[in-house]
């Protein structure tokens, strides 16, 4: 295990994996179910490893994960290795949705390499996109920072835990959370309705012991009903081309994903609620 998650933390080390868009060549090392031939990669960077090995990963990056919740090398090692049945569900409801199923087909990726924020930041103010670039400014944060897939052991499930890493920070500007710890708690509740992993079930179930009085009770009475609610009756949010989407105004695209506006108003550099 101690192997296991040091070559999860040197993650940024080894190649991102690459998944293209999906046509018979790039399907020729993998076979149905996630075997695969040759050594067994199905991915680029991909890490097999047995039941025994998933459930002592997945041990330990919990144990880390609630000593430091920003830790995302060891959330994103626990969402791999325990999220396979909510995967397939994710999955299938893609495949369900006209939109999803193209995103499956194309596979595309949100990295800087593939945005153009010189543009976004040119779009007219409250479109998504410029929103979504406000967000990236305000925050500092990155679409680089994600951690690349490593333990999942089926190739189109791994796509599809990438992209739900990868538009994690367009759900906080959809959802209009920070980045601090309230926001995050209100985004894993929203999440784990939405999805299913256990990952996200945990966060929302043990991030709020790290909020003052204050923030819980704000959490308890109004956003955590809220994101309750919206989880429930929004879409699913990973059968959205959002990369398609960047001059619908954010107004428009929340009412079609049927996403009401949050009960708390976020102001400042550095989003402060307030409370």
């Amino acid at each position: 295990m101690a192997t296991l998650l040091r070559q999860s933390r040197l993650s940024g080390l080894l190649p991102r994996p690459q998944f293209g868009a999906r046509s018979p060549a790039s399907n020729s090392a993998a076979l149905p179910g996630g075997r695969s031939t040759g050594l067994g990669l199905l991915y680029p960077g991909h890490i097999p490893t047995s039941p025994l090995q998933k459930a002592l990963l997945a041990a330990g990056a919990a144990c880390m994960a609630l000593y430091d919740p920003y830790r995302h090398d060891m959330v994103a090692v626990l969402g791999e290795t325990t999220g396979h049945q909510a995967l397939q569900a994710l999955r299938d409801r893609m495949r369900r949705d006209p939109e999803g199923a193209q995103i499956l087909q194309e596979r595309p990726r949100i990295q800087l390499s593939t945005l153009d924020l010189s543009k976004l930041q040119t779009l007219p103010e409250g479109s998504f996109g410029w929103e979504y670039a406000r967000f990236l400014d305000v925050n500092r944060v990155s679409p680089d920072t994600r951690a690349p897939t490593r333990f999942v052991d089926d190739e189109e499930l791994a796509y599809v835990i990438q992209r739900y890493r990868e538009v994690h920070d367009l759900l906080h500007t959809l959802l209009g959370m920070p980045t601090n710890m309230l926001g995050e708690v209100v985004v894993k509740w929203f999440e784990a309705i939405q999805t299913g992993l256990p990952m996200c079930v945990l966060g929302a179930a043990f991030g709020p012991i790290r909020l003052s009085a204050k923030k819980l009770k704000v959490l308890i009475s109004e956003l955590i009903p809220w994101a309750i609610q919206n989880g429930r009756n929004s879409r699913c949010v990973l059968s959205l081309y959002y990369e398609q989407r960047w001059e619908q105004p954010i107004g428009a695209l929340r009412e079609e994903l049927g996403i009401t506006a949050p009960p708390i108003v976020w102001t400042g550099r550095t989003q402060s609620p307030k409370l």
